[in-house]
Formats: C-alpha cells, sequence, structure tokens
C-alpha cells in the first residue's frame, strides 16, 4: 500500500532529523511499536517548526532504563509503569496512540486473515507444545486451508519489549499454563523459538523464514506484507486486526480513572473487539534539569494530539480521544515542574 512505503521512507528522515537534534534538540529513546507513526508526526512537524527529534527505536525496555537514567529527553513504552514505579521514578506518562499486536505467519499458499487461531492454540504454540503446522488442532479450526507436514519456527522478540509485553500480557490471561510457565513483562524466559531485535527484526525474521510465526505491531506487519491470521476474541467471535477492532477494545477503557493512564487493553470485551491491543506511552520526569528540553518535548506531543489523528490512522493506530488528552495536558501543568515553575501553562 502507497502509505506503508511512504512511512517506510520517513524512517530514513527520522533518522536524519535525529542527526540535528543530537546537537541540542529533544533527544527520545523506547518503543518500536509507535515508531513508524512518531517518525510520521516527526516529519510533520519539523516542516512546520523546523524543530527535530532524535528518537531511538531500541525497544521499550531501553527507553525506561534511558529516561530513568536521564540521558534522554523522554521514553517511550508500550508496558505502562504502574504508579509506584512512577512515582519512585519521579516520572509521569501519558497515552500517545492505540495499536494492535498481530500473530503472522509464512506459510506457502496462506493469505493475509486466511489462517485462524484460538488462544489456547496460540498459547500452545509458543509453549512448544503444538510443534507441526497440520497438528489436528490448528488443522480443526482451518477446514479447507492445505497446512504443511513442517515444524513450526516461532519467533519472539529477544530483546526489552513493550510488544512482547503486550503479547504475553494476553497470553497470561488466556492460558493458565503460560502464566505459570512464562508470565508477562517487557522479556521473559520464552519456552521455544528464535529472537529477534525490535518489531523490524521479528518482521524480517518471518518474511525471510518459511514455516513461522511471529507477533508484531499491525503497521511492521503491513509495511513488509506479512500475512496476518485471525484471533478468537473474549466474546467468542473470529476478527482481524483492524483500526475499528483496536477501537472498539478501548471503547471501555478508563484512562481517567487508571493511575498514570497505564490502561491494558488485552483481552477486552466487545463482538468485533481485537485482542491484543494496546497503548503506547511516553515517560517524561516531573522535575526535568532542561526546562527548555521539557517544554519542546510537550510542545511537539501537543502538536500531535493536536494535528497527527488522521496520520494515525493512516498509519493503522487509533488515536487518543480529545476528552481524554484534554484532561492530561491539565495535568501537565501541575505535574512537570522546573526550576520551581510550572513547564507547561
Amino acid at each position: 500500500m502507497k502509505r506503508f512505503a511512504i512511512a517506510a521512507l520517513l524512517l530514513s528522515s527520522f533518522a536524519f532529523a535525529g542527526g540535528a537534534a543530537a546537537e541540542g534538540l529533544i533527544n527520545g529513546a523506547g518503543a518500536t511499536f509507535p515508531y513508524p507513526l512518531y517518525s510520521k508526526w516527526s516529519f510533520e512537524y519539523a516542516k512546520k517548526t523546523g524543530a527535530k527529534l532524535n528518537y531511538q527505536s531500541i525497544g521499550s525496555g531501553g527507553g525506561i532504563k534511558q529516561i530513568k537514567a536521564k540521558t534522554v529527553d523522554f521514553g517511550a513504552s508500550d508496558a505502562p509503569l504502574t504508579a509506584k514505579d512512577l512515582d519512585e521514578s519521579g516520572l509521569t506518562q501519558f497515552p500517545m496512540a492505540i495499536g494492535g499486536v498481530v500473530p503472522v505467519v509464512n506459510l506457502k499458499g496462506i493469505k493475509p486473515g486466511q489462517m485462524k487461531f484460538t488462544p489456547e492454540v496460540l498459547a500452545d504454540i509458543y509453549l512448544g507444545k503444538i510443534k507441526k503446522w497440520n497438528d489436528a488442532k490448528i488443522a480443526d479450526l482451518n477446514p479447507g486451508v492445505s497446512l504443511p507436514d513442517d515444524t513450526i519456527t516461532v519467533v519472539h522478540r529477544s530483546d526489552g519489549s513493550g510488544t512482547t509485553w503486550i503479547f504475553t500480557n494476553y497470553l497470561a490471561k488466556v492460558s493458565p499454563e503460560w502464566e505459570k510457565t512464562a508470565g508477562f513483562g517487557t522479556a521473559v524466559n520464552w519456552p521455544a523459538g528464535v529472537g529477534g531485535k525490535g518489531n523490524e527484526g521479528v518482521a524480517t525474521y518471518v518474511k525471510r523464514i518459511k514455516n513461522t510465526i511471529g507477533y508484531v505491531e499491525l503497521a511492521y506487519a503491513l509495511q513488509n506484507k506479512l500475512n496476518h491470521t485471525q484471533l478468537k476474541n473474549r466474546d467468542g467471535q473470529f476478527v482481524a486486526p483492524s483500526l475499528e477492532s483496536f477501537a472498539e477494545a478501548a471503547e471501555g477503557a478508563d484512562w481517567k480513572g487508571t493511575p498514570g493512564y497505564g490502561v491494558i487493553l488485552t483481552n477486552q470485551p466487545g463482538k468485533n473487539a481485537w485482542p491484543i491491543a494496546g497503548a503506547t506511552f511516553i515517560l517524561v520526569h516531573k522535575n526535568p534539569s532542561n526546562c527548555s528540553n521539557s517544554r519542546a518535548v510537550l510542545d511537539f506531543f501537543d502538536w500531535s494530539y493536536q494535528n497527527g489523528a488522521e496520520m494515525a490512522r493512516n498509519l493503522d493506530y487509533v488515536p487518543i480521544p480529545k476528552s481524554v488528552y484534554t484532561v492530561m495536558e491539565q495535568g501537565w501543568t501541575n505535574d512537570i515542574v522546573c526550576n520551581g515553575q510550572s513547564v507547561w501553562k
């Protein structure tokens, strides 16, 4: 699709912008999940204002470490920090977009959305219990689909990852054995498979190696022309990943009542809700050492809220509702203070 080809070009533009930012403008690091979106916003923001960003797409774990170490102006994570962790680290967080993690497969003759999985089957594949593509548990869900008598190669993230946090949070909710064996987090002890770095690394493995299954954010699946699957949701319906199914998963989220806006959107109710949805978050210090950089970060994300909704939709992310980001921005005034003065007024 044309927009994904454009997004791929924007990645190099974002890196170019980062060269200038490294000389004194805004520096951030973290999640690969929203990287296509942040690159688009950065590209357009630079055209409008001349301000540029340096964003290192290193995974949520790296972003959390860097913002806590105060080596960047903002961190980005798809795994929301708890209220306790935010408090202890002197951080505040706010969501920037909603997306979905999707299982993707590389099987000869399989088209996007053709294969179906239940939560139990997906968990058993990642547990290493289902080892062949023509296993009866997969075949029974996919009558008429030609499945090879080949070993399944499981691909997962090798780095600390918010995408992994969302994916394993889901598996822990739907599979007691997964919860007991591996649990959930930005990194887990994987029972099976090989690791790729970033959404990019997983997408590359799945694209190049036959008979693989992996999980990536939808934008990466579309950019790399990977075959996503359908998944049975909490309401018992097989659904495909889409803006509409992500939005339905987020429909009942209690943004205002959740500490740090750290909503968890996995396995939500809804006839058409995608079960592996999640928000992506920005982390900033409540008492930053560089007042001007802190203000520049907030200016950029405010601009993105105000002007970036359509860009988000075009890249298959769901924008944060205005009613939510308006309340969050009001909170910036009290929460983020530099040299005794509010950074955001």
